[in-house]
């Protein structure tokens, strides 16, 4: 049995935590004799399976692990994370090209994917998705029919910028069109909707045109009205990248922006945020992947015993998983926003390791265990 470097939580611990040495058997072996998995696998991203684009923790192999010989999915996963800003069929495809394994759409649930469920709500309302990546391509893919990204909505109306001549980086670039609409239509209509998809590259733009759709009731430049309707994807202060400390995510501009908008109107910013920890997110989840077919069960044939949150953020992976509770298993990994030698004195896992590896080989080590009883 391999030495791991464990720390349980001490008021959960129970008789079938602590880990048994493995049977004979290959767990290969037990898989094959199982129709099905009594247990899943939610893995966050940034901090548990990459830096940025590499991977860490031996995510690779690990994952492999998951595969049987032929290449098909054994044990059914998915990738739940609070990034975003592409189209899931592209992550998945990003993601199977640096992970070495097959990566489908279905198994990448983004923090902006149950934006798709708001899709019937807007028709054809005109609404405007923010974030780096391709944000209204997103939105587009989920069935909103009349969406165009910042970048696109801002270069509609002059001077609305006052810094764009300092931006170095933005001279000569060309805006992409999403839509086929003309200026005249789109700076004539109202936005119903303001979407942050992914994490906003230029904050002071998006700050000064997010103000000014969200306190005009949607026509900026002119009059005033009700707030139109925003929505964060997630809400994280930070996250971890190859840099030593974590960078600011969506929930450092959501403050930014609240902050701001708070200062120069009479009325509250009013704002909708999706993502972990939300226990939805973790029902959501567990949906998921119950209709993820393995090489032993069919679609929607699962029924798990055991769910594993592995992740590297105390605040927003372990939170989430303890609040969203039975059937979730928590693992806190040491690769990304969590270094400490002890558990998370403020929410602690079931389990804390090193890394992904081995808190993979944990989980099939301990399901193994389990199936050896019966």
């Amino acid at each position: 049995m391999n030495n791991f470097r464990i720390i349980a939580r001490n008021s959960l611990r129970r008789r079938d935590f602590s880990l048994r040495s493995p049977p004979s058997r290959s767990f290969c072996n037990l898989s094959q004799e199982s129709n099905r998995a009594s247990y899943g696998i939610a893995f966050d991203i940034d901090g548990v399976i990459l830096l940025g684009s590499s991977p860490v923790g031996g995510s690779p192999a690990a994952l492999r692990r998951l595969y049987d010989d032929s290449g098909a999915l054994k044990i059914p996963f998915l990738f739940l994370t609070n990034g975003g800003g592409l189209p899931e069929s592209k992550r998945a495809s990003e993601m199977t090209h640096l992970l070495g394994v097959p990566v489908s759409p279905f198994q990448m649930v983004q923090a902006h994917s149950p934006f798709r469920k708001l899709a019937n709500r807007f028709g054809n309302e005109l609404v405007v998705a923010a974030g780096k990546g391709e944000p209204a391509a997103v939105m587009s893919n989920y069935g909103f029919k009349n969406v165009v990204s910042l970048d696109e909505y801002a270069s509609y109306f002059d001077n609305i910028d006052p810094l764009a001549p300092y931006k170095k980086w933005m001279t000569g670039q060309q805006v992409h069109k999403e839509t086929t609409r003309s200026r005249a239509n789109v700076v004539s209509e109202r936005v119903q909707a303001a979407f942050i998809v992914s994490d906003p590259v230029d904050w002071s733009r998006d700050i000064q045109v997010l103000c000014d759709i969200l306190r005009t009731g949607g026509l900026p430049g002119k009059e005033s009205g009700p707030q139109p309707l925003l929505y964060f994807a997630n809400d994280d202060l930070d996250y971890q990248t190859k840099f030593p400390t974590e960078r600011l995510g969506m929930g450092a501009f959501r403050i930014a922006l609240e902050s701001v908008f708070n200062r120069i109107h009479d009325n509250p910013l009013e704002y909708t945020s999706f993502g972990k920890p939300n226990p939805f997110v973790f029902k959501n989840a567990e949906d998921v992947l119950k209709e993820i077919p393995t090489s032993h069960s069919n679609q929607g044939s699962h029924h798990f015993k055991t769910l594993y949150m592995v992740g590297d953020n105390p605040k927003i992976d372990i939170r989430g998983a303890r609040q969203a509770g039975s059937p979730w298993f928590s693992i806190l990994t040491r690769t990304g926003v969590f270094k400490g030698k002890d558990n998370h004195p403020e929410f602690p896992a079931d389990l804390v390791v090193d890394t992904v590896e081995e808190a993979v080989d944990f989980i099939l080590t301990r399901e193994s265990a389990k199936r050896s009883l019966i």
